[in-house]
């Protein structure tokens, strides 16, 4: 049945779908990094609370090398036998990583072994997430209407932003609701304990759902599906990898906002969670709204424009921010930062699958954002944990922000789109432009 065909409850329901699932996935994932300083306590005590910090910034890096391994195999699972059946695989596995961190005993009970099994659980919550990106997209990209692909896209990034706001949203009631001591004991376990619903309910709105894959013209094997986008499409990887690195940091960055404001800052739990809750309700709201603008204007405009301007307003925002010494000027910065990074977002996200075939599509986007993830995004908070650390300066992480955002303009602005998508006004224009993408 063509897209355009199918009742529009039907549509809503399928996108919606993909977006809960999407912003639970991500609500597993990015709860380790507002919770980093508690679990700092529990799982790696040292004498240094920098040095506690970093190890557990480090482990949460750990969970970014599973990622393309994610992405290689469970992207080409989903180009051989459908997104429904990949989406429903990472749901559980997610569930299971979250699950685990939500019980482990603490260094204080089992010694080592608990920092040990910490990594194994973020190596499960890694593979996940790596795996979930692609599918996740390619679906709301291929159940959306040919006019409206920018704005069905753009959910993609949104649903990371709700996951991530419910993550603050649960820290900042932790803040108000139980006391400092209670969260360095137990407190800190909720977030990861209330993850483990993502498996009953993430199945539940999945498994109803309508394939969209036509798998009569998928390659015949996993196999097939690897040889064909490494052996054909290694340059566009590449090129997805360099536009999604300064985005990705950028995005760590606002992961980092609760720690920053506690350790370096030092503004209170429910300042740094109120930052955070902030951020990305602004973060949701902005992401379709450039995906909307990318439905009426020029793809790329949109994608390139807001990241031009977050790239040039970073180093004197953050400057403010230090030189007031106020939290309400780091809570209104942050979202400032978060609207115009968004924005772009919403619409940059959609460049990527676009530029693949149907029958590569998930496999192509899911390598180069894994890819493109762990080199930069997971690294991100070691670094800038790093850097404030050797130099002592607060604001000395911010030129690599700007520098790899620089990078990630260049290559934006190096993606060629098929004919008929540069601009989205047309709706008959992109129909051949997607169905010769498609072939």
């Amino acid at each position: 049945m063509n897209q355009t065909d199918r009742p529009q409850p039907s549509q809503t329901m399928r996108v919606g779908a993909a977006i809960l699932g999407n912003a639970l996935e991500f609500y597993d994932f990015t709860v380790y990094a507002a919770f980093a300083v508690w679990l700092a306590k529990a799982f790696f005590p040292a004498d240094n609370p920098n040095t506690s910090l970093l190890l557990t910034v480090a482990t949460f890096g750990v969970g970014f090398v599973a990622r393309p391994l994610g992405g290689i195999l469970i992207g080409a699972y989903a180009d051989r036998y459908g997104r429904k059946p990949a989406m429903t695989l990472t749901i559980w596995l997610m569930a299971l990583g979250t699950g685990m961190i939500g019980l482990l005993p603490t260094y204080d009970q089992i010694g080592l072994l608990a920092p040990v099994l910490l990594v194994l659980a973020r190596l499960l919550q890694g593979f996940s997430t790596g795996g979930e990106m692609g599918p996740a997209t390619t679906y709301l990209l291929e159940s959306a209407p040919a006019h409206r692909k920018g704005f069905f896209g753009s959910w993609q990034l949104a649903s990371q932003n709700l996951g991530s706001l419910f993550s603050a949203l649960v820290g900042l009631g932790l803040a108000f609701l139980i006391t400092p001591g209670a969260n360095d004991s137990w407190g800190w376990r909720i977030p990861f304990l209330l993850g483990i619903l993502i498996a009953p309910v993430g199945y539940f709105i999945r498994r109803n759902l309508d394939e969209t894959l036509d798998t009569e013209t998928a390659h015949a094997s996993v196999g097939g599906v690897l040889s064909d986008i490494l052996a054909n499409h290694w340059g566009k990887i590449v090129l997805c990898i360099l536009l999604i690195s300064g985005a990705t940091i950028g995005q760590y960055f606002f992961l980092y906002t609760a720690t920053y404001a506690i350790n370096t800052l030092h503004y209170s739990q429910s300042w740094a969670m109120t930052a955070n809750f902030a951020t990305f309700v602004v973060g949701t709201i902005f992401a379709l709204l450039g995906g909307a603008l990318a439905d009426r204007y020029s793809l790329k405009t949109i994608a390139v424009v807001p990241r031009i301007i977050v790239t040039l307003l970073f180093y004197p925002a953050l400057l403010l921010v230090v030189s007031s010494g106020s939290p309400v000027v780091y809570v209104v910065t942050v979202a400032v930062l978060m609207a115009f990074h968004a924005m772009s977002g919403g619409a940059g996200i959609i460049l990527i699958p676009l530029i693949f075939p149907a029958i590569v599509r998930t496999s192509g986007l899911s390598i180069a954002y894994a890819l493109g993830v762990t080199i930069f995004g997971g690294t991100a908070q070691l670094v800038f944990t790093g850097i404030i650390g050797a130099t002592g300066d607060k604001l000395s992480w911010v030129w690599y922000v700007v520098a790899m955002g620089v990078v990630s303009l260049l290559a934006t602005m190096a993606i060629q789109l098929p004919e008929g998508l540069e601009r989205r006004r047309d709706s008959a224009a992109q129909n051949a432009a997607v169905a010769s993408s498609s072939s």
